[in-house]
């Protein structure tokens, strides 16, 4: 699930829009998914946790089309930028984050005071780097590769914690029994969404794809609508997989490139020295009385 921010706008689009106000269409979207993280943190703390883990897939679905709707309709804004960015920390920084904390992290205290403050401080981790994650990739708009983003975004990151929980749940589980393993996802996700490691960003589709593309869609719907919790689960694992994946791909493939290189150098500069090696070896067999007597 991709951060999608909207273009940067230039400095006299900037003074145009100070005079007309702001676009009403885009920021209205980004309201609902304000809304929908804000509710889920309420309905944490109240102890409706799958209410809290589908108002977060509900607050990324209009994150998705936010920035969208704002390019087609032609209303980018640096407000709106700011605004997403905003919304991106309270949706998918804060509310995943207490979510865990009212849900599992918050037993570890029963273990004592000191595993008590881990539980309060793996949650402050993870908001932590969601603001960091947000505030590099403002900074980086318009220099980086679009068709990647650098760490995990962190929609997908929300969509982690919460798909985990709205699965145990809907196994008959509940946060007490799985506190001695949500500190370390929490903490995990935290760190992939600051590290560097290369998640596709699904920004640019390709105009054409192969047929086993549509049948893998079509059993990705049906997945999700038998058993929602473990089919989302997967795919976010699947995806916070493919990081790794692609990086150490690509320093493979950068290291290798320059080995071809090489080699087609030497290649290229002994190809001379052979081709003038031919013609005297063509001469000498000529001249071979051996060869004449044969």
């Amino acid at each position: 699930m991709p951060d999608t921010h909207e273009a940067r706008p230039t400095p006299s689009e900037k003074q145009a829009e100070r005079r007309r106000g702001i676009y009403l269409l885009p920021n209205l979207l980004t309201t609902c998914a304000i809304f929908a993280g804000y509710y889920a943190i309420v309905a944490s703390i109240n102890g409706r946790w799958v209410e809290a883990c589908t108002a977060v897939f509900i607050a990324a679905f209009f994150d998705g089309i936010d920035g969208r709707v704002a390019r087609l309709t032609n209303s980018q804004s640096e407000f709106g930028v700011q605004y997403d960015s905003l919304s991106d920390l309270v949706s998918f920084g804060l509310a995943p984050s207490l979510i865990m904390y009212n849900w599992s992290l918050v037993h570890l205290k029963e273990w004592g005071p000191v595993f008590g403050k881990l539980g309060w401080l793996a949650a402050f981790l993870y908001a932590a780097c969601a603001a960091l994650r947000l505030a590099r990739f403002n900074v980086q708009v318009g220099v980086a590769d679009k068709r990647f983003f650098q760490g995990l975004a962190s929609p997908a990151a929300a969509a982690t914690i919460v798909s985990l929980i709205w699965a145990v749940e809907k196994w008959g589980g509940d946060g007490k029994a799985v506190r001695w393993l949500t500190p370390f996802v929490t903490a995990s996700v935290a760190l992939l969404m600051v590290s560097n490691l290369r998640y596709y960003s699904f920004k640019a589709w390709p105009e054409k794809v192969p047929f086993i593309w549509a049948i893998a869609i079509v059993l990705v719907f049906v997945a999700i609508a038998l058993h929602p919790p473990a089919a989302l689960l997967t795919i976010v694992w699947v995806y916070i997989a493919s990081g790794p994946i692609m990086t150490i791909h690509g320093m493979y493939s950068k290291a290798k490139k320059p080995a071809l290189q090489g080699l087609s150098e030497i290649k290229a500069s002994t190809a001379p020295e052979a081709v003038k090696a031919e013609p005297e070896a063509v001469r000498a067999a000529e001249h071979d009385p051996q060869d004449q007597s044969r």
